[in-house]
């Protein structure tokens, strides 16, 4: 049972949360005047920005979803034949394929592996301002467009991401690199559509996000929790889209963020309460970048799961409660994911400092999953969650692992 100092601390949470529903920017972000699209570059503007070529395309899930994904088309510095297979890579939670370009053309993990002449192919998850479509449903209007949290991502968006790819390319398999959320969907794929598991030639975790029982972070602990404990509530009132790109909060933390040396203080400082500190690790460059992103926009649903994701001792899917599960799924309790099923060779990479991602879930994962290859601790002690994406560190750190694990598994 929450105390009342806790009941408070998610009363404020929710006020906050109607703070942040309101935005300033149209609701189809594709439709943003000139001067919002200085403010809010998209993918396509920010790599070619960096000398890069982006295709983009939309990809109709099995439920209807329309999710964007973009493939860097031509390199700055490859200039041989890219390596085969392809590579999709999927962000994690509040965040969009603009994440893997945040750190810059030296740092962005996006921008190495295609220099490095990899066919890279960056994915969004539904809800965020790059997939919030749907066939048949206003994401404006319609409440059941926002019934969705991590489970359909891995059960619908995954696989319809990596069944595109596959057929644009021709290839039989590809290669997936999931941070964070975007691991965790892998996993969630392969238990509940082993035939899809079977089309990747390999698989690379970045802080990879299934249970979340030792998270650290009192940021996203009690952001979670709160969504958890009132979900009902929030949706009884008709919020369902929360923490979206271009509402009033972000704006003004995009713009805040990038102003002088006391709100790069301030910024660090709550980065640091919503992972722990790394000093050094993201430049004022990185993170002015970050903040015009982030937050990207998800489902209350979604963050929920996270909450109960913080007090299960296993991965599971997301608990209705006892009556709507037996209807759902046909139990009380919601079903455990098969991490049994994950039969692709996988490589783990993590570090000690993460907040969100606690090293003894990391280890608990990887005890679970029958394939692991090769696991990598970062060797700098205060690689955190964040840093995956957005240190200036990575160059160093982790691509290394990633290029070589790579090469291993491609081929001209």
């Amino acid at each position: 049972m929450a105390s009342t100092r806790t009941r408070w601390v998610y009363i404020l949470l929710v006020l906050l949360t109607c703070l942040v529903h309101a935005n300033s920017l149209p609701k189809n972000h594709s439709k943003v005047s000139k001067r919002q699209s200085r403010q809010f570059p998209n993918f396509i503007e920010t790599t070619a920005k960096n000398g890069y070529s982006t295709e983009q395309y939309s990809v109709v899930t099995q439920d209807g979803y329309i999710l964007k994904i973009f493939r860097i088309a031509q390199s700055k510095n490859c200039h041989q034949r890219k390596f085969l297979p392809p590579v999709l890579m999927m962000h994690g939670l509040l965040e969009s394929s603009d994440s893997w370009t945040d750190a810059g053309v030296n740092a962005g993990l996006a921008y190495l592996l295609s220099d490095a002449c990899f066919d890279s192919w960056l994915g969004n998850f539904r809800g965020n301002y790059y997939s919030r479509r749907h066939k048949t449903l206003d994401p404006n209007k319609d409440k059941p467009f926002w019934k969705f949290s991590a489970d359909e991502m891995g059960l619908y968006d995954v696989p319809a991401l990596v069944d595109y790819v596959l057929n644009k390319t021709g290839v039989e398999k590809l290669n997936y690199i999931g941070y964070s959320q975007g691991a965790g969907t892998f996993f969630a794929m392969c238990s509940d559509r082993p035939g899809h598991c079977e089309k990747i030639n390999l698989m690379i975790g970045l802080a990879p996000a299934t249970r979340h029982l030792h998270t650290r972070s009192l940021g996203f602990r009690v952001a979670s929790m709160a969504f958890t404990v009132l979900e009902k509530t929030l949706r009884s009132v008709g919020i369902e889209e929360v923490l979206q790109k271009g509402s009033l909060v972000q704006t003004i933390l995009a713009a805040f963020c990038q102003w002088n040396s006391i709100s790069e203080v301030f910024c660090d400082v709550g980065t640091a309460f919503l992972d722990f500190y790394h000093p050094g690790s993201m430049t004022n460059e990185t993170l002015a970048r970050a903040t015009r992103n982030l937050p990207a926009g998800t489902s209350v649903q979604n963050l929920a799961k996270y909450g109960q994701s913080m007090v299960s001792t296993d991965f599971q899917k997301f608990d209705y409660g006892r009556e709507t599960n037996l209807k759902v799924y046909g139990q009380e309790r919601p079903p455990k994911y098969k991490l049994g099923a994950v039969t692709p060779p996988v490589v783990v990479i993590y570090g000690k400092n993460d907040g969100l991602v606690d090293v003894k879930d990391v280890k608990w994962l990887i005890g679970k999953l029958p394939n692991v290859i090769d696991v990598l601790e970062v060797k700098d002690p205060l690689w955190n969650h964040l840093d995956n994406h957005y240190s200036k560190l990575s160059k160093n750190l982790i691509f290394p692992k990633i290029h070589e694990q790579l090469l291993a598994h491609s081929y001209y």
